[in-house]
């Protein structure tokens, strides 16, 4: 199998190191493209094997699977130069949430997948949201559910619950470092404990706390509990917490759905024909 990664941005690059360190892909097997070609060029350098590509249309001419990750906005753009080499037997996999499966069938005659990644895949860990295109068969979505499951743990979702998803797999790890680093910096400030302890102990109790609750018995609401008595320091703080925090993360979410919305906006004007003048190099 052939991969073409078009894009190696922060998320591009993030899954194609996670997929070679996990030995899902071994660089012979991966071509690269990208605007910025000195990021493909360093990837390369650290996995000998791996192709970088002179331009969109090389990377996809004998890829398999091809992964688009870029911005909406280049979108349009990238699909025009790899148009040519499409096929029905390959694979596109948008990694980009506001782009609609539906308008990428009627662009390219190609399979098609959405599936969006998490900074935590990096470390094989967090969820895939997974979303199949109707002209994916059971094969296809059976291999793109092999080759994630090296680094995350799939879920399959409806295209329709795609934001409030990505809030919570993709988005989440910076909604909690915030919320740590607001905890550490209290700690520092209030106490005067030094700094790098209590960075120290506030990560090893995150990591900790993940692995509890991957645990069948233990749900965040069993772990408050397994940690708070009735009347006790941690139930007070607790409370204090709950008020401090009412409906904060029903704004946040409303906040991310109404960007959201304004994003599927542009993108689907963005992916409207437009007029080429001639052939294009990298995204």
């Amino acid at each position: 199998m052939k991969v073409c990664f078009i894009g190696t941005g922060s998320m591009g690059s993030l899954l194609t190191e996670a997929f070679l360190k996990a030995g899902a892909l071994s660089p012979e097997q991966v071509t690269l493209a990208s605007r910025t070609r000195s990021k493909a060029e360093a990837l390369a350098a650290r996995y000998p094997g791996l192709a970088v590509a002179d331009d969109n249309l090389s990377a996809a001419s004998d890829a398999n699977l091809i992964f688009l990750c870029v911005k909406p906005s280049d979108f349009r753009a990238v699909l025009d130069d790899i148009l040519p080499v499409l096929t029905k037997d390959r694979i596109i996999v948008s990694i980009t949430s506001p782009i609609r499966i539906e308008t990428l069938e009627k662009i390219v005659p190609s399979k098609v997948a959405k599936i969006i990644p998490s900074v935590v895949n990096s470390v094989g860990c967090g969820a895939t949201l997974f979303m199949f295109g109707a002209r994916l068969n059971d094969d296809d979505r059976a291999l793109l559910r092999q080759l994630f499951s090296s680094i995350s743990r799939p879920v399959e979702i409806d295209e329709e619950k795609v934001r409030v998803a990505s809030d919570l797999s993709s988005v989440g790890p910076a909604f909690f470092a915030f919320l740590l680093e607001r905890f550490i910096e209290a700690a520092v400030a209030e106490t005067g404990i030094n700094r790098e302890t209590a960075t120290t102990l506030a990560c090893e109790m995150l990591l900790g706390t993940a692995r509890m609750l991957q645990e069948p018995d233990c749900s965040p609401a069993d772990l408050q509990r397994r940690v708070s008595v009735p009347g006790g320091i941690t139930a007070a703080a607790l409370a204090e917490l709950d008020r401090a925090t009412k409906n904060a993360f029903s704004r946040v979410l409303q906040t991310t759905h109404a960007k959201f919305k304004e994003d599927l906006e542009k993108a689907e004007l963005s992916l409207r024909p437009q007029k080429r003048r001639g052939p294009r190099g990298n995204p």
